[in-house]
């Protein structure tokens, strides 16, 4: 009897020993399948994750891309917007563009060399920087008075906000600023989502905006500095929703503007800032189709501050989603 029991007990020992090693590889199995499901639900979350400042990080990269792996001592920019990153950042050009658009005053003694599309490359030699900044705008321009020089340029944009935000956080990843980056970045996103919430629950108005120049207007598109502050808001501007435009300035056609009676006009002055001005108001007085839209009847025909709107700003950010705020939703 005894010489049974014990190949029995034997037996069960062994078959024990089995089921707990299923068990021990089941659990290891299960353990190491929601290790892979956690990795991956944490991929997905980091990918869908998005920076508070809202630049998109793809284009960031590539903004980066074009700059210089050696970060340069002196530098140069022909464009007044990257000037003004510069002075926000707390960096000091050794040369910066003659415009008649402001630069901060703190860059006001600095060696002036030229105007943005004609620099002068005598200047630019004689103060040989490591690097030149100019807008993308204005790059095949640049290429060619740069041709044969021995320097290196890279060119930011700078035509929209989220241009303007993407440039900034480039300059100041580059150049190891990030306090002084994030602290305008934050700035802006802060009013961002007070403007949302301004907007929030009301009507999305339909706008139309322009641009004068000295004899004749056009329609800006969402590519353009004001229609990239207007989209900000949710409006709809009816250049894109009614004119299907693709140019960021476009002629305008009376007839689908009428069709397309706009809630609200925007109107930004260009060139000689008082002409435009004087030149819509009797366009408008001579003109019965203007007098028939909704925005003339209700008062919503606003001229624009051409130093608040006619120049792409990372500064006048603010003030002017402020300003946009104020014109379609009180």
């Amino acid at each position: 009897m005894r010489k049974v029991i014990i190949p029995m007990m034997a037996a069960v020992t062994l078959l024990t020993a089995a089921c707990q090693a299923d068990s021990t590889n089941e659990k290891t199995k299960e353990s190491s399948e929601q290790k892979v499901e956690v990795k991956k639900t944490a991929v997905k979350a980091k990918e869908s994750i998005q920076p508070q400042d809202g630049v998109n990080e793809k284009v960031l990269k590539e903004t980066l891309s074009k700059l210089p792996v050696e970060v340069p001592e002196k530098v140069i920019t022909t464009s007044v917007p990257i000037a003004e990153m510069l002075h926000l950042l707390g960096i000091t050009p050794v040369g910066v563009p003659q415009s008649t658009n402001p630069l901060p005053k703190d860059f006001e003694s600095i060696k002036k060399i030229g105007s943005p599309m004609q620099p002068d490359l005598e200047v630019i030699s004689s103060l040989k920087p490591d690097l030149i900044l100019g807008s993308d705008s204005l790059q095949s321009t640049l290429d060619k008075s740069l041709n044969g020089m021995d320097l290196k340029a890279a060119y930011l944009p700078t035509e929209s906000l989220d241009d303007l935000k993407v440039s900034f956080k480039t300059l100041g990843t580059y150049f190891d600023k990030k306090d002084e980056m994030n602290k305008v970045l934050n700035n802006i996103s802060a009013k961002e989502s007070e403007l949302s919430n301004v907007a929030k629950g009301k009507d999305k108005p339909s706008v139309m905006l322009m641009i004068g120049t000295s004899d004749s207007f056009m329609v800006m598109s969402e590519e353009s500095y004001l229609g990239s502050l207007v989209k900000k808001t949710g409006a709809d501007n009816i250049a894109s929703s009614v004119f299907h435009v693709k140019d960021t300035y476009s002629p305008i056609n009376m007839e689908k503007v009428a069709a397309a009676d706009p809630d609200v006009i925007l109107v930004l002055a260009s060139g000689d800032h008082g002409a435009p001005k004087d030149m819509f108001k009797k366009e408008a007085a001579n003109n019965k189709v203007w007098k028939n839209l909704s925005a003339f009847k209700n008062d919503k025909v606003h001229m624009l501050d051409y130093s608040t709107f006619g120049v792409t700003s990372i500064d006048h950010v603010g003030k002017a989603l402020t300003d946009v705020s104020k014109y379609l939703y009180r």
